[in-house]
């Protein structure tokens, strides 16, 4: 690497770097695994191509011994990485949803969206959109049909889950849902929002005082979403003016996770907070993993509390 590449314009610690030569370097979620026959949770999983035109995949999953008739809620997950990094061939999320799929005994669909800067955001929101639209083609009696969806889903048993960035994408989804014909043909039963990345320009709760960390977090989206609006673009920060009412979220049950020690645990309690009061007629449900960090189950996927984490989202998808 030359002197001039070498230069690093912009230190988007933890996710990449970017040079002064307009490369980058990805450093989070770097690590792939192929898909197949997990040994540990004997789950089966898969790499599928689900929209042609853009090139957009997903990773997808089932427990190995599932068997027809049975039909399994579908979970559509969105990973996190601050919209620029990470997949779902990641070791770090390919383990994740090996547990999760196995605990919980679901088919999962992890969707690989594009990432930016290649793809500058609306992408990642506009390919997760389609992915759900794809799912819910499935219930067509004419298409280009998922075998794993087809004969191992049941349709009715929608759930999308995601944590940090992945979870701000399943918010705004189904918010999208509620506002057009696809909540004729797909039911979202609920959502579980790992860790959810909101934010906001004025600060809250520890945000205040952690102020190396606020910095850090509008650094990233800053990053990811360049705009007038700042970190208070309705994208990032679901309460300022031009946003949805959360009232509108299209499902009947929306499960919130923060850590104690997440810089954007507030925003979590936030959110979950203005959602009871909102005249939304879901349940809300709220968990929060003391004495933990921002995705820790992600990365410390066999500690006692990654595990309670896991075991949790699993009751929520049975219940």
């Amino acid at each position: 690497m030359s002197s001039i590449t070498s230069e690093v314009a912009l230190d988007l610690f933890p996710f990449l770097k970017v040079y002064k030569d307009g490369t980058l370097k990805r450093l989070a979620g770097v690590e792939v695994v192929p898909p197949g026959l997990d040994p540990e949770t004997n789950v089966l999983s898969k790499d599928i191509l689900i929209l042609p035109k853009t090139g957009v995949s997903a990773r997808i999953y089932r427990p190995n011994l599932v068997t027809e008739p049975q039909k399994l809620p579908l979970v559509v997950y969105f990973h996190g990485g601050a919209f620029c990094a990470a997949s779902p061939a990641s070791l770090e999320y390919h383990t994740s949803l090996n547990k999760l799929v196995a605990d919980a005994n679901i088919i999962a669909l992890s969707v690989n969206y594009r990432l930016v800067p290649e793809h500058p955001l609306p992408t990642a929101y506009e390919d997760s959109w389609a992915a759900l639209q794809w799912v819910a083609s499935h219930k067509e009696e004419n298409g280009n049909h998922e075998a794993w969806i087809k004969d191992y889903v049941e349709l009715d048993e929608v759930f999308l889950t995601g944590d940090s960035s992945g979870a701000n994408i399943a918010h705004h989804l189904a918010l999208r849902i509620k506002e057009s014909n696809l909540s004729y043909k797909l039911k979202i039963v609920g959502i579980g929002m790992i860790h959810p990345y909101f934010w906001g320009t004025n600060p809250i709760g520890s945000e205040v005082t952690d102020q190396f960390r606020k910095e850090l977090v509008d650094k990233w989206w800053l990053y990811v979403c360049p705009s007038d609006k700042g970190c208070d673009d309705p994208l990032i920060n679901p309460f300022v003016d031009g946003s949805s009412d959360l009232a509108n979220l299209a499902c009947d049950r929306i499960l919130v996770i923060v850590a104690e020690k997440d810089i954007l645990k507030d925003r979590g309690r936030l959110y979950y907070d203005r959602l009871v009061k909102s005249g939304w007629k879901g349940k809300a449900e709220f968990m929060e993993t003391e004495g933990e960090d921002h995705v820790f189950h992600i990365f410390h996927p066999d500690c006692a509390k990654a595990k309670s984490l896991i075991q949790r989202l699993a009751s929520f998808f049975k219940m």
